[in-house]
């Protein structure tokens, strides 16, 4: 299957549309009497049928059919069915409801406990405890490194045509964006910092909605999409393509429902109804409930994902602004796309969505961990370094970690500035100082002064054998 999938939203009227996109379904024909039979006779045996089939990863028949064959007392079709009824036997209602009246649902995996423990650990600041040699001069740079990180992936996942180089560039140099990729970064980047600084602070309501939706959506659509739900009239689709062919793989429901389910929502994402649901389960709702709703005519990806980052953040999950979790999520674009199109076809089961969401936020842990570490291992070596040779600050030492990253570096004042968060002029003060100390040298680059390590220092990291990456 083609791993690149981009789900982008479509106005109906836009020339033909391809055909929707419909899971492979087993045969039918199961003899339910003689499953239930065999499984009261050897309950083990189909439990652990059960527990095989839903973890390490929770399968669908278009996977389950392969790792389950037939056997002398059940087909792999009859097998499949036990374990839908046995699924269905377990599951938890949850308040998001699909347009045919029926209620999601979802099976809290023996492994939910486990994954949730572990992010609650990291939500508590446990890896920066770690590697409190690093703070606090790093974590304003890792900060920014998230955020900016996410707002380029996130981008990138509805179309946004750019390198990762060249955002980053754009992003730290504070250049006017030159087309509509640029404008969704550079959108996606201004909201994602609003969330943190404000939105977080304020109650979901539909204005914010609407104010959050705008944001993300400035210069790239028109106004008279902005501050209005999607309606009828909009004919909106989603499609992308799987395998060789494009298919829809979404048709969002009516405005009338989208009116209806959008009060839901937003009591849900306010804990109106005060039962305790842990907050990452929480933000994973909201996260594919507006993707089901799709309730604007383009950017609810980008929303859904700003609203599961604005949940996290509210119920204080604050080190959530450090994983950029849609670089992760960017990496397996089609798994992203399934694990909706599994959780709307397969019996409302929401439990692939949670699944393939909480698989993504361990990883991303995991990369953030191993990042630290090298950080760890990086300061150490470039502080003995420049520590026997010269006497910098901690920021002009970070401005040196960074120099020595990529094939091509470079900084300027507004990219320092920004990344350490300090005043223009005490960044003109830090590479000033560098310069003098022969470890970069300036040159004009069009409107922009460029600094870039010199030959001196780049043959004594060399020497080091040290490598760095922002």
């Amino acid at each position: 299957m083609n791993e690149n999938f981009i789900g982008k939203t479509f106005k109906k009227r836009k020339g033909i549309l391809p055909p929707l996109f419909k899971l492979e379904k087993p045969k039918k024909g199961t003899d339910w009497e003689k499953i239930f039979s065999l499984f009261g006779k050897n309950q083990d045996k189909y439990r652990k049928l059960l527990e095989d089939a839903n973890e390490p990863r929770y399968l669908y028949w278009d996977k389950f059919k392969f790792k389950f064959s037939s056997d002398d007392e059940l087909t792999s079709e009859d097998k499949w069915y036990l374990v839908r009824q046995l699924r269905d036997l377990s599951s938890l209602v949850l308040p998001l409801q699909s347009e045919f009246g029926a209620f999601f649902k979802w099976i809290r995996i023996p492994s939910a406990d486990e994954n949730l423990h572990r992010i609650d650990m990291f939500a508590g600041g446990r890896l920066f405890n770690k590697s409190s040699t690093l703070l606090p001069t790093n974590r304003t740079i890792f900060l920014n490194r998230g955020i900016i990180e996410e707002a380029i992936a996130s981008s990138q996942l509805e179309g946004a045509h750019t390198t990762r180089k060249a955002a980053k560039e754009f992003l730290l140099n504070k250049r006017l964006p030159k087309n509509e990729s640029e404008q969704m970064i550079l959108n996606n980047f201004k909201t994602i910092n609003a969330i943190a600084e404000d939105y977080k602070n304020q109650s979901l309501s539909t204005d914010l909605l609407y104010e959050i939706h705008a944001m993300l959506t400035d210069n790239t659509v028109d106004k008279s999409e902005q501050h209005r739900f999607r309606k009828n009239s909009d004919e909106i689709v989603v499609q992308g393509q799987i395998g060789s062919e494009e298919y829809i793989t979404h048709i969002p429901p009516s405005e009338n429902f989208i009116n209806e389910s959008i009060k839901k929502l937003i009591d849900y994402a306010n804990d109106i109804d005060n039962k305790f649901t842990h907050p990452v389960i929480k933000a994973i709702v909201l996260h594919f409930w507006v993707g089901y709703l799709h309730p604007f005519t383009d950017g609810n990806g980008r929303l859904a994902r700003g609203l599961f980052y604005w949940y996290l953040l509210r119920k204080g999950y604050w080190t959530f602004m450090y994983l950029p979790i849609s670089t992760i999520i960017k990496k397996a674009p089609l798994q992203y796309a399934m694990a909706y199109i599994y959780t709307e076809q397969d019996n409302l089961d929401f439990t692939y969505f949670y699944d393939f969401h909480t698989q993504k936020i361990i990883q991303a842990i995991e990369e953030f961990e191993q990042y630290i570490d090298t950080k760890v291992d990086e300061k150490r070596s470039i502080d003995d370094l420049l520590d026997k040779k010269f006497d910098l600050n901690d920021r002009q030492k970070q401005l040196i970690h960074y120099l020595i990253s990529d094939v091509n570096p470079s900084a300027s004042v507004t990219s320092h500035s920004l990344l350490q968060n300090i005043s223009r002029q005490t960044a003109v003060r830090d590479l000033k100082f560098l310069e003098k100390k022969n470890l970069i040298y300036s040159k004009r680059s069009g409107k922009y002064i460029k600094y870039y390590p010199t030959e001196k220092l780049v043959t004594e990291a060399s020497r080091k054998k040290i490598i760095f990456d922002f």
